[in-house]
């Protein structure tokens, strides 16, 4: 049997996602506060986050807080505090990324273990040896470093413990240095409030000389007239094709990172922790890909030389994705990292709910999704074992006992399903099987949209991971990537924008760390001043944001 010596880390953004991580098999989770943790919809408080450390540790699991923001002059006076109050938490390591920031801590509180944060950019060996002399106990490697120098800097620097993504969604800007959102949206992306501005989609427009702007609209008729030539300043003459479609094109959007093909590299090279990405995600995207890794993990410890991705691969394609990449494992991106098309992330199953008790009888069930009668639930049993099904007919409720034949998850329905429902398992070892917190899913009803991105998802992905990169005009690739092009433009005749995409116009509570309207305009005073006031990791409550809301529009 091989050594299984990699961690498996995985992220909470709040208390309950913690303790699915917990349930369905992570070494280690990281989490942190909205104020000073590079994510500002993290939903967990200073006294929440000493309840998660003591629930861990009572399980047998690490906690690392994340404190790697890069800090302006206004987030100073909120650092000693912070510092003075994990002391007393007992986390077993704090990431950061500024070097001020890792000096006061080190100042501060010694006794903890100091990791330092992707966003620091790690690249090489030489960078790894540099904070291991400042007395950093972890690094965690930049997204652009390739296995190759990952290997090197694993034999140059064996006494220090190594970190990388496996998992998770791709920031095109090198390691999250970002400010396109900063500057599309006032929303500090290296201070924790990004706008995904990089998510968007952009379409050509012209100005015509009267001084109106048209949006240059090219269909089949027209389009023979217009080409779109970019020229570079060092190289005049040089005329480069622009391509413009009927549709938004989605230029900086990556597909999501999954390094599962390449696990057994990272496991046999002795990588301290894999990381996955993903606090701001939902309880299902924790308990499945904890889930799947766990498994993938203790089985190549098992068995390492008869290992095989596949299946862990087709499981991945339940969790919501913008399709999978390999992104810089093996050096420069392919010509298949990328999505144009759509920025959706989509899986084939969804979250259907969470079973919240367990009695001698029955489990009770929050509902997170719409569920009708004859849908077929899935249950996820924590230990990786084989799922169980169940077709549903009619849903009792438990807070009075009613009859439906469908729920929705609007008004948080608990439903009961009696073991008797379970005709083919054994009920003795169902409360075992699926303990509280344990997760259940249904199949997503997608639309011929979704279904062709996926089928153009899981091409791309083949194509990637068999190195057959050469030639991006591979018939099926083209093939499906113009049958999505062509839904996408059925599909637009009917959307609507169901959303604004520049951040709140008013207060949202959670601390505003990134927001830079929030901190200069002067029509949010008023809830600097409340902010002032507040703890550490404690957000405005809905009267306080009215409150604030109303100032900033009158």
């Amino acid at each position: 049997m091989a050594e299984l010596k990699s961690e498996l880390l995985m992220p909470a953004g709040n208390l309950a996602k913690l303790k699915t991580a917990v349930l369905y098999g992570a070494d280690a989770i990281y989490l942190g506060t909205p104020d000073m943790s590079l994510r500002t919809k993290a939903d967990f408080t200073l006294e929440q986050i000493k309840e998660g450390i003591s629930y861990a540790h009572a399980h047998g699991k690490r906690v690392y807080l994340t404190l790697n923001l890069f800090s302006h002059n206004k987030d100073v006076p909120k650092l000693a505090e912070y510092v003075e109050t994990i002391k007393h938490l007992h986390p077993d390591g704090v990431i950061i990324a500024d070097p001020g920031v890792f000096q006061y801590v080190r100042e501060n509180a010694p006794d903890i273990a100091l990791h330092i944060s992707t966003q620091s950019n790690v690249c090489s060996w030489l960078s790894v040896k540099f904070w291991q002399d400042m007395g950093a106990k972890l690094c965690v490697m930049a997204r652009e470093v390739t296995f190759a120098e990952l290997t090197e800097i694993r034999e140059k620097c064996p006494d220090i413990k190594l970190e990388a993504f496996v998992h998770g969604a791709m920031c095109m800007t090198y390691s999250g240095r970002c400010l396109l959102s900063n500057f599309m949206a006032e929303r500090g992306a290296n201070q924790g409030n990004c706008a995904n501005s990089c998510r968007w989609g952009y379409k050509v427009h012209m100005r015509l000389r009267d001084g109106n702007i048209q949006e240059l609209d090219i269909n089949e008729d027209n389009a023979d007239l217009f080409e779109f030539l970019l020229e570079e300043g060092a190289r005049p003459g040089e005329l480069m094709p622009i391509e413009e479609s009927n549709n938004e094109s989605y230029i900086l959007n990556s597909r999501d990172l999954c390094l599962m093909p390449r696990l057994d590299q990272y496991l046999e090279l002795g990588i301290d922790s894999l990381k996955v990405e993903g606090r701001n995600k939902s309880i299902y995207y924790v308990a499945l890909v904890a889930r799947i890794y766990r498994k993938a993990m203790d089985d190549w410890a098992r068995d390492p030389h008869n290992w095989s991705p596949r299946a862990y691969m087709d499981e991945l394609m339940n969790v919501s994705n913008r399709g999978y990449t390999l992104a810089f494992h093996d050096g420069r991106l392919t010509n298949y990292a990328h999505n144009y098309e759509q920025t959706q992330t989509i899986g084939e199953w969804e979250f259907a709910g969470i079973i919240t008790r367990v009695t001698d009888d029955a489990f009770h069930m929050e509902v997170k999704n719409r569920i009708l009668a004859g849908d077929v639930l899935e249950f996820l049993t924590p230990d990786g074992s084989d799922t169980i099904l169940l077709r549903i007919y009619e849903f009792e409720h438990v807070n009075n006992g009613t009859i439906t034949d469908q729920v929705h998850a609007g008004m948080k329905p608990l439903i009961r399903l009696p073991f008797a429902l379970f005709d083919h398992e054994d009920k003795s070892t169902l409360a075992s099987r699926l303990p509280e917190l344990s997760v259940v899913r249904k199949e997503s009803a997608l639309s011929e949209v979704q279904w062709n991105r996926l089928k153009l998802d899981r091409t791309t992905r083949q194509l990637e991971v068999t190195c057959n990169t050469d030639n991006p005009a591979q018939p099926k690739y083209v093939k499906q990537r113009e049958i999505l092009r062509q839904s996408l433009i059925e599909d637009k005749k009917t959307r609507k924008i169901k959303n604004p995409r520049l951040g709140l116009d008013g207060c949202c509570g959670r601390g505003c760390n990134g927001c830079a309207m929030f901190w200069h305009d002067p029509a949010y005073a008023k809830a600097r001043e409340l902010m002032a006031k507040k703890k550490q990791g404690e957000i405005l409550d809905r009267d306080m944001r009215q409150q604030t809301e109303n100032e900033a529009t009158t």
